[in-house]
């Protein structure tokens, strides 16, 4: 299919010409790829570590599963994922952002994660991998970056086994009004001064709290799965919304 030039979308809250919104969240996560973890670290007060170990339990990755953590950045849920499925199972680590990948996979090895784990460039848009590949496909605080992330859920769902299931564990809306402005504050005020003081970049940590508040929410991601053909799609709100972990699976 040919892209229209013309055609637009949104780079947090500026509108950008399709073709160039790649390039642009590249150039994003490039800058903090160093300093991601601490990043995380301070900006959830660490509560990123339970949001992913709620995703991890409701996975249901078993030994000898192939699982996919896409935009799997520096890599916290493959090391888990990589224990679970042992020698005779596989985890791919896949980003398409080179900076992060290989932040991640410095950070596996060192760790000494190895053998069962393999690393990806790749875009969510189109996967290069057979359909019905993985058992599991996680993405983790990645699909808001992705430009078509209708096209992203039509592409995990090919490369899912019949039977597999996706999980989306992502930034979304509070389900209460005052959470819903003090998280505003915060991440308009706090998290850009944070980002600046830490990683020396205030400006893509401004890009990353527009960039949750232009994604779906609960409900419209949910609808969005069962477009993609997912069955069964639920989600569960975590910190009072702040963050939801939808699932869906293939049938």
């Amino acid at each position: 299919m040919t892209i229209d030039k013309t055609e637009t979308t949104h780079f947090g809250y500026k509108t950008v010409n399709i073709e160039e919104k790649e390039s642009m969240v590249a150039g994003v996560f490039h800058s903090v790829a160093k300093q991601y973890d601490v990043m995380n670290d301070l900006m959830s007060f660490g509560v990123h570590r339970l949001w992913k170990r709620f995703t991890i339990d409701a996975s249901g990755v078993r030994p000898g599963n192939k699982v996919l953590d896409l935009a799997g950045g520096t890599g916290d849920l493959t090391a888990k994922f990589s224990k679970i499925v042992g020698q005779s199972g596989q985890v791919i680590l896949a980003d398409i952002n080179s900076s992060m990948l290989q932040v991640g996979r410095d950070k596996l090895r060192d760790l000494g994660i190895v053998g069962n784990v393999d690393y990806v460039q790749a875009n969510a848009q189109a996967l290069p991998f057979e359909d019905n590949s993985f058992d599991v496909v996680t993405i983790a605080f990645g699909l808001r970056n992705v430009t078509d992330k209708d096209e992203a859920l039509r592409s995990i769902y090919r490369v899912l086994k019949p039977g597999g299931r996706l999980l989306v564990l992502e930034f979304s809306k509070p389900d209460s009004e005052l959470l819903n402005k003090a998280y505003d504050f915060y991440s308009f005020n706090i998290l850009p001064k944070m980002g600046d003081f830490v990683a020396q970049d205030g400006e893509s940590y401004q890009y990353l709290a527009e960039s949750i508040r232009m994604h779906p929410d609960q409900e419209t991601l949910k609808s969005m799965m069962e477009t993609a053909g997912f069955e069964h799609a639920t989600y569960h709100n975590l910190t009072g919304g702040i963050v939801a972990l939808h699932k869906g699976y293939k049938f």
